[in-house]
């Protein structure tokens, strides 16, 4: 009976240790938006006039991110825009772009975004990231979609994730002064980001 005994509590401290492991949460990794190599970037495109459409980019900016393909929905996104690396292949319109019309760069030398919830689609490699974007001193919630491109190991022995991601802002909710025209009223961004695991 003694036997007996030891054997139940053995077992059910097995099966309570168990049950414990696995309702521990899996932590998410984080990610370095590689940057260093070019493998990431923040472009934009509106309308000019109505009559063609502009297009550009940030050329300096970083941060990183969190993610487990099992949890999309806890991933985190942390990134920060030098606004004064705004690349539109014109200087003279670019210095322009950087003035108070616009970006307000000597003020406001940086814009970021933050994430504060992940809503998981059919698919969970289609989410939206809602998230807090600060841009010429105003901050607004706005929502990225987001499509998963991959996942895997890299040729250089290191672990990588790649996402691309759109939304639109109104250049009036960040108090953008410069009045293009009805046709010019907002701005695709376009996000193309792969991180490197840390």
């Amino acid at each position: 009976m003694l036997k007996q005994s030891l054997l139940k509590k053995s077992l059910l401290a097995v099966t309570l240790s168990s049950i414990g492991f696995m309702s521990l949460p899996t932590l998410a990794d984080t990610y370095v938006i590689d940057t260093k190599g070019a493998h990431a970037s923040i472009n934009f495109a509106i309308k000019h006039l109505g009559y063609s459409v502009l297009t550009g980019r940030f050329d300096t900016f970083s941060g990183d991110f969190t993610y487990d393909p099992a949890k999309p929905e806890a991933s985190t996104v942390n990134v920060s825009i030098d606004t004064g690396s705004v690349n539109s292949n014109h200087a003279e319109r670019d210095k322009h772009l950087r003035s108070p019309d616009f970006l307000n760069v000597e003020k406001f030398p940086k814009a970021t975004f933050t994430s504060t919830k992940i809503l998981v689609g059919e698919s969970k490699d289609e989410f939206d990231i809602v998230g807090d974007l600060t841009l010429n001193g105003v901050t607004k919630s706005v929502t990225i979609a987001v499509d998963k491109v991959g996942e895997g190991k890299d040729p250089w022995g290191g672990y990588r994730a790649g996402f691309s991601g759109e939304t639109t802002i109104n250049l009036k909710d960040f108090n953008v002064k410069m009045d293009l025209g009805p046709a010019s009223q907002t701005v695709e961004l376009a996000l193309e980001v792969e991180g490197i695991k840390k």
